[in-house]
């Protein structure tokens, strides 16, 4: 896991929130980081924060773009993470779903956003885990087979 430094772009989008926002999102981007696996890097995209795979890993995506792996937002009703790996794998997916049903709370996600209001409509160990779940490599393995099929 990696505790990488936050760049200036990411502190000044959590600290241009409102502080009802960044009490929500501050809690979960540290989660994030602290489930990261080595590898990823973390910086802007999109216009949100995000860890990606850098070109300098992986060059051959189909938008010339780093690959992204976890993103997070402060959207204007509620806050989005947008798991990209649990969108391009269908049964780490499932297993996503089910663990978030076993824990009790009400998912709100579509295919890679989930999306929540308050700390309360997460569980942050699951997150944590999914985070940590998924080393580089396989996550680059997951894009090229689903590009394959493509």
């Amino acid at each position: 896991m990696t505790n990488q430094q936050v760049p200036v772009e990411v502190e000044n989008y959590i600290a241009d929130l409102s502080p009802d926002k960044r009490a929500v999102l501050y809690p979960v981007f540290d989660a994030v980081r602290d489930a990261m696996p080595e590898g990823y890097v973390l910086g802007m995209g999109w216009g949100m924060p995000g860890w990606v795979v850098p070109l300098e890993t992986f060059p051959n995506t189909y938008n010339t773009q780093p690959l992204a792996y976890v993103s997070i937002a402060a959207q204007r009703n509620y806050h989005s993470l947008y798991l990209m790996a649990l969108y391009s794998d269908t049964e780490a997916d499932a297993a996503f779903r089910a663990e978030w049903a076993a824990a009790g709370l009400k998912l709100n996600m579509g295919k890679s956003c989930l999306r929540f209001r308050s700390l309360a409509d997460l569980d942050l160990d699951i997150v944590a885990r999914t985070v940590a779940s998924v080393p580089v490599d396989d996550f680059i393995a997951i894009y090229e087979r689903v590009r394959a099929k493509a």
